[in-house]
């Protein structure tokens, strides 16, 4: 892809006129939109996706909604995150999360929670496309690995670990994808660890894993703290992958139906700021401070700008692979994307075959929510997607996923885990 000068400039252009159109002006017309409450407990792990929420408590978009006493509360781990959920804000947990798109979905069926109890969970925007990176140590630099990982086929062995951050989550599924795009069976002739990602470079500084893929800025800090080097940017796996959600309990969304538009309204301002090119410097200093990230601004600049240093003599400047938070319609929760999603973590035995993905995805993805909340955020219904699906998607191995045949996915794929109903 070639970006001139011009279409740069148009599309700075038209984010600074869409960023306009976010800067708060006073609370929302209170009426038949007026929030059924006005707080809510939003959890984040300090990952750059995470901005959105951050910057709508900072600059008081949550409180222009009529929700001026939302909480937005650091997690240990996508663990603590999936724990607090099931406990609730009510009881000191938590009410919604920046999480990993698949989550929801694992905890709406049980999947991941405790006596494999389920918990209503609702999806009501997608926070972000592209953002995260796949690492290897620095002691497999000499293999370069990148996108291809074949060089590392044969030297990985059974004791070799590569992390993620929850199974079956988003960063599982694209270090998996990778590897096994490689011939290298993730799950026979790896040990695939989980990682909080705060913790991925202090784990990688010991020398016990091979590779890791978490999102910005940990995959920079192991470049600048010298345990490894970018191998991929998940883009180049998937161009404009979807990633993190804003995902909420279902009962919560249920009984506050308003507030949930108003949440997500919010939310969706945020991003339209956080993607002006214009505010990047704004919006990495905010997140990088010690109530966020407590992270070096130096360490989430750049490659917020598509500016990548993989580490290992390979520099990018202005890629299309940045983290995307609004342009290319970013925020909408697309149906299409979170069957891929689920497709995959039953390729993976995290989910069974006979899952009914449709009836699954109706009872968690709430779109109409999130146009609701664009029309209530003043986004013009042109800008706004036609249909739920993007249509098909290529990979970067030539596999081609077709939302109306997944099944046709799962036995494209020579290495796989399904596991039985």
């Amino acid at each position: 892809m070639t970006i001139t000068r011009r279409t740069a400039l148009a599309g700075t252009a038209a984010l600074f006129a869409a960023a306009r159109a976010a800067t708060p002006r006073g609370a929302f017309a209170q009426g038949a939109t007026t929030p059924e409450v006005t707080k809510a407990v939003l959890g984040y792990i300090a990952l750059t996706d995470a901005a959105p929420l951050i910057i709508a408590k900072e600059k008081g978009l949550f409180a222009k909604h009529g929700m001026p006493d939302v909480e937005v509360v650091k997690q240990a781990s996508w663990g603590a995150t999936r724990d607090n959920l099931v406990l609730g804000g009510a009881a000191g947990g938590i009410d919604g999360a920046h999480i990993l798109t698949p989550m929801p979905y694992l905890i709406h069926t049980g999947r991941v929670t405790q006596n494999s109890q389920p918990v209503p969970m609702a999806i009501l925007a997608r926070l972000d496309l592209n953002g995260q990176g796949i690492s290897v140590a620095a002691k497999h630099a000499a293999l370069h690995a990148t996108v291809d990982a074949r060089p590392l086929k044969g030297v990985l062995t059974q004791e070799s670990k590569v992390a993620m951050t929850f199974r079956g989550g988003t960063h599982d599924l694209w270090l998996r994808y990778w590897l096994a795009a490689a011939g290298i069976n993730p799950d026979t002739e790896v040990q695939t660890i989980v990682v909080p990602p705060p913790q991925m470079v202090a784990n990688a500084k010991v020398g016990t894993m091979d590779a890791f893929c978490v999102g910005a800025p940990w995959n920079d800090q192991a470049v600048h703290q010298h345990v490894g080097y970018t191998a991929a940017e998940t883009g180049e796996l998937w161009k404009d992958h979807p990633e993190k959600s804003l995902g909420m309990r279902g009962d919560w969304v249920a009984a506050n139906p308003k507030a949930a538009e108003a949440l997500t309204a919010a939310v969706i301002e945020a991003q339209i700021w956080c993607d002006a090119d214009a505010n990047k410097l704004e919006m990495c200093t905010i997140i990088g401070k010690r109530a966020w990230f407590n992270v070096p601004v130096a360490d989430i600049h750049p490659r917020s700008l598509g500016q990548f240093d993989y580490g290992d003599g390979r520099k990018v400047e202005n890629s299309p692979l940045l983290m995307k938070f609004w342009r290319d319609h970013a925020s909408y929760p697309f149906r299409s994307h979170d069957l891929w999603f689920l497709t995959e973590d039953i390729r993976w035995g995290v989910l069974p075959q006979d899952t009914d993905t449709a009836k699954l995805i109706g009872e968690v993805n709430k779109e109409a929510i999130w146009r609701a909340a664009a029309e209530r955020a003043g986004v013009k219904p042109g800008d706004t997607p036609s249909g739920t699906s993007r249509g098909t998607e290529t990979f970067f191995d030539g596999k081609v996923f077709d939302p109306a045949n997944p099944a046709a996915w799962l036995a494209s794929q020579s290495i796989k885990k399904l596991a039985g109903a």
